[in-house]
């Protein structure tokens, strides 16, 4: 199960962002995944427990996380909740000012900060791990003729893989898609996003999102064990 998470703040409130995604962000993505052969479900910020209770959670092989302006508003124990999943194995999307939002911030132990400018400039994303499963399908590089700033430096720990460098007209640059492990869960952070442009409807971001959520999904391998150990060969002290 796919469980895709969205603050559900702007669509609601601003009309610019509503007509770009009339059924809200999490439901475009969610359409997108059960395209690709996925069952999905959806949450956001307003329902109890944020939609994130113990069983959804139990249930998610990836959590996609889209927030921006309510992050505080987030509670420490669905934030503990989710981090735990992760450390379990359940994977994690964060997308575009995901970054900023408290179960990445404490995956990562860092500020996560970065700089910014929200000024409709295009944005030329390079693949630059061609061989990684994330960037399947994808050209060289593609260009979002209108998307916010994002530049270096972005304090966040230094990551597994750069999948992705983006380019923007101001002269910055920033690494837009990373991964990371965190205990048995994977985590990719991509970039990508603003709410007040049409990203999620680009067909070659989908087809990354898409990419991201089956690389991201547990492996399927042994659960480790902890604590105290017996010996596997006889005749061995404790």
């Amino acid at each position: 199960m796919i469980t895709v998470w969205n603050e559900y703040r702007h669509e609601r409130r601003s009309e610019q962002v509503a007509k770009i995604y009339p059924e809200g962000m999490h439901n475009l993505l969610a359409q997108v995944l059960k395209t690709a052969g996925y069952h999905v479900q959806t949450a956001t910020l307003d329902e109890p427990e944020h939609g994130l209770t113990q069983d959804v959670l139990n249930k998610t092989d990836v959590l996609l996380w889209w927030g921006h302006t309510a992050h505080n508003e987030v509670s420490d124990e669905v934030v503990e909740r989710v981090c735990q999943r992760v450390l379990q194995g359940m994977g994690l999307v964060v997308l575009h000012s995901g970054h900023f939002s408290k179960p990445f911030k404490k995956l990562m132990g860092t500020t996560c900060n970065l700089k910014w400018r929200g000024a409709g400039e295009k944005e030329r994303l390079w693949v630059v791990e061609p061989s990684h499963p994330i960037t399947r399908g994808i050209p060289e590089y593609f260009e979002l003729p209108q998307e916010e700033m994002y530049g270096e430096r972005f304090d966040i720990p230094k990551p597994d893989e750069v999948v992705f460098i983006s380019w923007f007209p101001g002269g910055e640059v920033f690494r837009s898609g990373c991964t990371f492990t965190r205990g048995l869960g994977k985590i990719f952070y991509f970039a990508p996003g603003h709410e007040t442009y049409p990203t999620y409807h680009d067909p070659i971001v989908q087809k990354v999102i898409v990419n991201a959520v089956a690389w991201a999904e547990p492996s399927g391998g042994p659960a480790p064990t902890f604590g105290n150990f017996q010996p596997l060969e006889a005749g061995l002290t404790k």
